[in-house]
């Protein structure tokens, strides 16, 4: 599955005389770019302008043993990639090379805390069964490995696969206390080690906020281009280069969206529109500064002409209600223009004080992304879980078709073993002789995984303002002061009907409501397992027109709660 690139002379011309004149060349013109930026970037001090520590906060940790506990068993996905020990944030470098996809990640492997950023790397034939591999780009003299991409280099634009049917590439940041610039590194042996090209960085604008390049070849203008964050600037701006080496400044996007810190991990990509034709979506990632605290995605859709990315409205989304997805990163050469993405299951207001001891971080499970109108006609992201149908094991008999008002139904479940719910649910309407003051407690659905030690994680649905809750704040097993509790989403006014996918999974909760429209991550943490489900209906009798509950195998090579090896 290779990518064809048609060449554009006139604009590969362009870039040749401008290529001529070097990266000293680019860097001066960068340096005056940011001068005329509207927001300041004054907090230049001698630690990187990153909204997540680095080096660790956590003085000695290194030299300190790492101790495996309970918790980290318990807390254990099956089926949702973590690194077998230390700690792992944003995913990167995510490419389909033709046989095999691979997820690259920051990592830091002599602590279960942020610091000493490497490139961790594993690779999978389906997104879902991951096969550890060695670290592919470590910590130099020169910095930490920040995020980047991973690029195939198919034609040999970059000159540095001489004899060879081209490679991939790797474009990522070099952070160090006082610059952050881009780097690249070549690989020979299909992705497992990468060799940094010699006159390295190839794109330095004298920033030390300035980082995670994301590269992709627009078939249009016939030319490499890269999305990179100014972060304290709050500006992407994109770049152009016909050889992945030299690089001309094209334009930059905001300040806009969130207010936040940092931008960060910017992404552009193509993704198909319900019904016919595709639109170009932006992703930018801010922290902090999340509507619900800390970590938050937002993206926006529009247009991108090779130069410039154009907003279609003054609207941006975000990618999720809850609070534990971010640095959603796309896989790029997918077959047939598929939009794909993984994003890091944490937030940093917590990811270092979590249970677990000996590792830390987790990766959602691959996504399908679509672009679809919502009630108000606006186009909007789409989320589906992707490829686990095929990791289902043999239902779960619960035969519940209908509930009355204030009743419920109840199962109960197998402990250690991911689950997959899918429910489909029509409240009935309101009934007309209720006291004033019950009106706003009627026509709730409520879907309930607790144990016999009182904890409860529930999602909720309330039909009459149509909007959807997740509450995790009755789990016992962690407390911390932004590990908020509570969240919600609107769905489709005046509907009572809802449809929600439910993947439970140890310490990971991801929730499809709404054909993906709203999409809530968060990481749970019950002291003990939740062995029941429970369906509970208020103020309304409701219809259960769908209800599937499926085991989902295990696919990690990790000690789990399971002792079952992976299917």
């Amino acid at each position: 599955m290779t990518e064809e690139h048609p060449e554009n002379p006139d604009r590969r011309l362009a870039l040749s005389s401008i290529a001529a004149l070097g990266t000293l060349g680019f860097s001066a013109a960068a340096q005056a770019d940011t001068v005329k930026a509207r927001a300041p970037d004054t907090n230049r001090t001698n630690e990187p302008n990153a909204s997540h520590p680095s080096p660790a906060d956590q003085p000695g940790v290194a030299s300190r043993p790492v101790v495996k506990t309970q918790s980290d068993i318990f807390y254990r996905p099956t089926l949702h990639f973590s690194p077998v020990t230390g700690f792992m944030n944003d995913p990167n470098g995510l490419l389909f090379d033709g046989t095999q996809y691979h997820l690259y990640y920051q990592y830091d492997p002599f602590a279960p805390y942020a610091g000493r950023v490497h490139w961790g790397h594993a690779t999978s034939t389906d997104l879902l069964h991951w096969k550890d591999q060695p670290i592919a780009i470590p910590e130099t003299k020169d910095g930490e490995a920040y995020s980047g991409c991973a690029v195939l280099d198919t034609k040999n634009a970059s000159g540095l696969f001489e004899g060879e049917k081209g490679g991939i590439l790797a474009l990522y940041t070099r952070a160090s206390p006082t610059r952050q610039a881009q780097y690249l590194a070549a690989s020979h042996d299909g992705g497992l080690t990468f060799t940094e090209y010699t006159h390295n960085p190839i794109l330095d604008i004298g920033s030390n906020s300035f980082r995670d390049p994301q590269v992709i070849f627009h078939q249009p203008s016939g030319q490499w281009v890269m999305v990179v964050a100014k972060s304290r600037l709050h500006q992407i701006a994109f770049y152009a280069s016909i050889d992945l080496i030299h690089w001309v400044h094209l334009s930059d996007f905001g300040p806009s969206g969130l207010f936040g810190v940092d931008y960060e991990c910017p992404n552009l990509i193509q993704v198909p529109l319900e019904g016919g034709g595709s639109r170009w979506v932006l992703f930018v990632s801010v922290n902090p500064g999340g509507p619900t605290g800390g970590s938050i995605t937002q993206y926006f859709v529009g247009e991108f002409d090779g130069t410039r990315f154009i907003p279609d409205d003054t609207v941006i989304g975000l990618t999720d209600f809850a609070k534990d997805a971010y640095a959603l990163q796309v896989y790029s050469n997918m077959p047939q223009g598929e939009a794909v993405s993984i994003a890091w299951l944490g937030n940093w207001q917590y990811c270092q004080e979590l249970p677990t001891q000996s590792w830390r971080g987790v990766m959602t499970l691959p996504r399908t992304m679509i672009l679809r109108r919502d009630f108000a006609g606006w186009i909007r992201l789409a989320q589906m879980p992707r490829g686990i149908e095929a990791l289902r094991g043999t239902a779960i008999p619960f035969p519940v078709k209908r509930i009355a008002a204030g009743s419920s139904a109840q199962i109960a479940l197998p402990v250690g073993t991911a689950l997959e719910l899918f429910m489909s649910v029509t409240v009935d309407e309101r009934p007309h002789d209720l006291p004033l003051g019950d009106k706003g407690r009627t026509g709730r659905f409520v879907i309930v995984f607790g144990n016999e030690q009182g904890e409860s994680l529930t999602i909720g649905f309330d039909a009459f303002s149509g909007q959807l809750w997740l509450d995790r704040n009755d789990l016992h097993g962690f407390e911390q002061p932004f590990f908020t509790g509570q969240f919600s989403t609107v769905l489709n006014p005046d509907d009572r009907h809802f449809d929600i996918r439910i993947v439970l999974d140890a310490c990971s909760l991801e929730i499809f409501a709404n054909g993906g429209l709203s999409v809530g991550t968060a990481l749970i943490f019950p002291s003990n397992p939740l062995d029941f489900l429970r369906l509970e209906v208020s103020g309304a009798a409701a219809t259960v027109d769908k209800l599937m509950l499926y085991p989902l195998q295990k696919t990690m090579t990790r000690e789990t709660a399971v002792s079952m090896p992976p299917g």
